[in-house]
């Protein structure tokens, strides 16, 4: 069976520079107007805060209950007084953000032992079990709500349990990038499986089922992009806090994020990266794609330094695609040359912290949406799950990207929270990156016909991060590590030339990880790469001589990646991924 991932489009302009609270993209509102801009505080903004805007001509555009922000539409003099207050931590314009847009598949992640689980007296999915179903928020481009897979096994009854729009219009999926996403997440197979038929013991005939990683989930759909897959950070953060609300009402464990956009401050005073904070402190696993910009090297980079936010801040679970190579064993297995590569611009943390399959992958279509409408080509035949059927799917759809192995990572979360609902978003981000698998080849090199280039691909710490998802381990994990599970920051060594792991820099004193136990960096990153604390392999272009535009790039403190844009080839990933 093929799974989905979606790669998305990223939007990037100017270069940032951070000087006091002010964003260098902010515009000085010209007289009589106004600018959009997100403002993030020390604390929760009252009415006096609001006050100080209005009293200068501004207008309170949005506010969260959840998250320490609020989006205001200031003049100069707003703009001005804003800066001013020692309670505002930063300003920055509501940025764009875009939705990075099967059997061997699941013989990838290695799937079994929880198939196995689920159908055993303890399983069913959890459908009526004392804590109920797993709630999944996805943020993305709406869900087509009337595709079969996502309602229950073999009924008409939705598992779509709440729908809203931050973005205008209805919340259906125009898109087609949400409802690819949801599908490799939940999808529960429908179509597939009872159009090719059952056997006599009930399981599906056909060898391409297109199941999705958590069937017994149910989804909350909070839509952020609009037909052209472009939201913006005020609506995507508006959706965090709505989930956040919600939490309780739907039991909501998990949050997918197949979406980004280029970084330009510190994750601390990024009120995207701030908003994924709060989530993940109110007990919700996010789950946020790295990025499709791996093949960028317009600094001589290699790709490296070019997560995207909010996948740079330290807390949430960040996910890279990698290529199954369309067969079943797991010996070939290589990283996407499009997956973004970290250490994260400005601030250096070490991502991704995982990968899953992300390449061509088969899932849910919202037939007639832009992504369908302008490339029918990347429908799959009906006969590859309806025997002796003709024509292509109106049902399912191939992209890729970093988006697509997303939601296969938040699938796996939301299974480990299923089997057990007391762990906590940091104990499952330790367990999966435990047990993730770590068995690819040191380096590789690739030629991608789609762009007639030869890559070089080194599987390290800041490509694959700790290795390929593991389910089977990961959901029969039984550690219960106490602490932060926030990824390290990595501190280069000028005079040995060598790169260290910082733990505390980003999670205090109480973290997960260290050099011993169960959780020490050999065995969470391998020790292939991780020696000690010492990161030991490593080329010239990632570390390159200080004072080289590659070295200031991954080890500066600006992100010139803010400047990047090249739609074309980020819509290229999507529909084409590696050949």
């Amino acid at each position: 069976m093929k799974s989905p991932v979606l790669t998305a489009a990223v939007m990037l302009s100017a270069t940032f520079a951070w000087a006091g609270r002010k964003a260098d993209d902010v515009k000085a509102p010209g007289p009589n107007r106004t600018e959009r801009v997100i403002v993030l505080y020390k604390r929760q903004p009252n009415s006096n805060d609001e006050d100080k805007v209005r009293r200068n001509r501004g207008n309170v555009n949005r506010r969260y209950a959840h998250v320490p922000a609020a989006v205001y539409d200031v003049t100069k003099e707003a703009l001005d007084e804003l800066e001013r207050d020692p309670d505002v931590e930063s300003i920055v314009p509501d940025r764009p953000v875009k939705g990075f847009a099967q059997g061997e598949v699941l013989n990838a992640i290695r799937h079994w032992g929880v198939d196995a689980w689920y159908s055993g007296p303890s399983g069913s999915n959890c459908r009526g079990c004392s804590h109920g179903p797993v709630g999944i928020a996805v943020l993305d481009s709406g869900i087509r709500a009337s595709h079969p897979d996502f309602n229950w096994w073999n009924t008409t009854t939705s598992r779509i349990v709440y729908k809203e729009t931050f973005v205008g219009g209805n919340t259906d999926d125009q898109y087609g990038h949400g409802t690819h996403v949801a599908g490799l997440l939940a999808g529960e197979g429908n179509v597939s499986c009872l159009q090719g038929g059952l056997d006599q013991n009930g399981n599906c005939k056909s060898s391409d089922s297109y199941w999705g990683g958590a069937p017994g989930g149910q989804i909350v759909s909070l839509k952020v992009l609009d037909a052209n897959g472009v939201g913006s950070d005020s609506a995507v953060i508006a959706a965090i806090d709505r989930a956040i609300q919600l939490k309780g009402a739907y039991n909501i464990r998990v949050m997918n994020l197949s979406l980004g956009r280029p970084i330009r401050e510190s994750y601390t005073s990024d009120p995207l990266c701030q908003a994924v904070e709060r989530a993940w402190n109110a007990g919700i696993a996010v789950v946020v794609a790295a990025g499709n910009l791996g093949r960028a090297n317009d600094f001589s980079t290699s790709g490296y330094g070019t997560i995207t936010s909010p996948g740079n801040d330290p807390k949430v679970i960040t996910v890279g695609a990698a290529n199954t190579l369309n067969n079943w064993w797991d010996n070939d297995d290589r990283i996407t040359t499009y997956s973004s590569k970290g250490p994260t611009a400005i601030d250096q943390i070490v991502k991704p912290d995982i990968v899953a399959p992300g390449n061509q992958i088969i899932a849910t279509q919202a037939s007639n949406s832009t992504l369908v409408s302008q490339y029918p080509g990347n429908r799959p035949a009906v006969s590859s799950y309806w025997p002796w059927a003709s024509g292509t799917s109106t049902y399912y759809y191939y992209l890729s990207g970093t988006s697509m192995a997303t939601p296969i990572v938040s699938g796996a979360a939301a299974l480990m929270i299923d089997r057990d609902p007391t762990i906590t978003p940091d104990i499952v981000k330790a367990r999966l990156m435990k047990t993730a698998r770590r068995s690819f080849a040191t380096s590789v090199s690739v030629f991608e016909a789609s762009t007639n280039q030869w890559f070089a691909l080194s599987h390290d710490i800041f490509t694959v991060g700790s290795g390929m998802l593991d389910l089977t381990a990961a959901f029969n994990a039984t550690e219960r590590p106490s602490g932060s599970a926030a990824s390290p920051k990595a501190i280069y060594d000028s005079s040995t030339k060598k790169v260290t792991l910082k733990f505390s820099a980003t999670g205090g004193s109480n973290v997960v990880w260290g050099t011993n136990g169960a959780f020490a960096t050999n065995v969470v990153w391998g020790t292939n790469v991780v020696w000690g604390t010492n990161v030991v392999w490593g080329t010239n272009v990632v570390w390159g001589t200080s004072g080289t535009a590659g070295f200031n790039v991954v080890w500066g403190t600006t992100s010139p990646w803010a400047s990047y844009s090249n739609q074309a080839q980020a819509l290229s990933v999507a529909i084409n991924g590696d050949r």
